[in-house]
């Protein structure tokens, strides 16, 4: 194949974006306006993947990790994983357990709870706390952590906690839009462009 040939394939090469919603009841329909934000600023050189999870009111970990892990190890053209709330934090969670995966080339993860330590404690957290070896499981150069000052729902101090632990990620901080950023992800989506 001529190198002209390998640049048209390239160029014409749509990028999957698997995003991953929040949990609790109509999380799904309720951050679909988010993927459909991502979608329209990232344009048609990207598909965003918008899986509906089972069971979001409860969002069992085991069942989520095994949906998502399926997703992640189905692709082998580059892959982007964006997760909102309960579902980034379980992408943080999953890839702390799963081979990582090649094609992976970005990890964008908007307002984050934080498990386990100075963060959130409720029953059961400790199944989706991640380990204390978290960072070196983790490509951080390939982690961004967005939130937005007025989230309602989790408290703005996660992403320092994230920061802590992940030092080497970035992290965005955005003045306003609430938990569900406004129904805006023209800050992610640029970044994503960047990759």
């Amino acid at each position: 194949m001529s190198s002209r040939a390998s640049f048209c394939i390239l160029v014409n090469m749509i990028t999957r974006v698997l995003f991953i919603h929040g949990a609790g009841n109509g999380a799904y329909d309720e951050d679909r306006l988010l993927a459909t934000s991502l979608q329209k600023e990232l344009g048609s050189n990207y598909e965003v993947d918008y899986l509906k999870m089972p069971d979001e009111e409860n969002a069992p970990y085991e069942l989520w990790k095994e949906t998502i892990e399926k997703e992640i190890d189905a692709d082998q053209a580059p892959l982007i994983l964006v997760g909102h709330s309960m579902g980034a934090s379980y992408i943080v969670k999953i890839l702390t357990e799963i081979k990582q995966n090649t094609s992976l080339i970005g990890i964008f993860l908007l307002e984050t709870p934080f498990w386990g330590g100075d963060g959130w404690l409720y029953e059961g957290y400790e199944e989706v706390e991640f380990p204390k070896d978290a960072a070196a499981k983790l490509p951080q150069d390939m982690m961004v952590f967005y939130h937005t000052h007025d989230d309602e729902v989790v408290p703005f101090s996660h992403l320092d906690l994230y920061a802590k632990v992940f030092p080497h990620a970035k992290r965005r901080e955005i003045n306003a839009g609430g938990h569900q950023l406004g129904n805006d992800l023209s800050k992610i989506a640029t970044d994503i462009k960047r990759l």
